[in-house]
């Protein structure tokens, strides 16, 4: 690995390190949130079922809103990789920052410490946003039981379950927005 001279291995560790952190967070923070949420609703569709076999469908359209709040840590994570370039190891991170310097006017060092505390920024938006698949999945569940009394509320109970996921859109979002603001996407 060749290391620029005016970049030094200790920078280039810590930004991938806090890179490697962002991403962490914003899966892990998201996963917590969808397998929370996802646990509530089977529970609840678990209930209904028993009552009434055909209640399957139903319950596992609910149950299954609260994942896409992983879907979307996920994606942060990816996004954060592939824009910090630590998916190409710390050849790739450092060929990042050469480039984020060049484009910010700064030294190597602060491109990486930047680098790396962006990622760790948008790792927390979408995966803190990602929680937010826990009310989610309270209400998904809420829902399951007056569907199973009521079918003719499914589109009402649809759009209360869906107002969580706005949340968990806007965390994405923001970590897009992060990434491209810096030029660390799209650059």
């Amino acid at each position: 690995m060749i290391i620029r001279e005016d970049i030094s291995m200790l920078d280039v560790s810590t930004g991938v390190a806090l890179a490697a952190v962002g991403a962490g967070i914003s899966m892990g923070a998201a996963a917590i949130g969808a397998g929370i949420g996802v646990g509530i609703a089977g529970a609840a569709g678990a209930g209904a079922i028993a009552e009434d076999p055909n209640k399957f469908g139903t319950a596992l359209v609910f149950q299954a809103l609260p994942q896409t709040q992983g879907i979307y840590g996920f994606l942060g994570a990816v996004l954060i990789m592939i824009g910090t370039g630590i998916l190409g190891g710390f050849a790739g991170f450092e060929s990042a920052a050469n480039t984020m310097a060049g484009l910010a006017g700064t030294t190597p060092e602060n491109a990486a410490l930047i680098m790396g505390l962006a990622a760790v920024g948008g790792g927390l938006s979408v995966g803190l946003a990602g929680l937010s698949a826990i009310g989610q999945g309270i209400t998904a569940a809420g829902s399951i039981g007056a569907v199973s009394k009521e079918p003719g509320a499914f589109g009402k109970c649809m759009v209360l379950t869906v107002m969580s996921e706005t949340f968990a859109v806007f965390g994405l979002l923001i970590t897009i927005l992060i990434l491209v603001g810096l030029k660390l996407l799209g650059a």
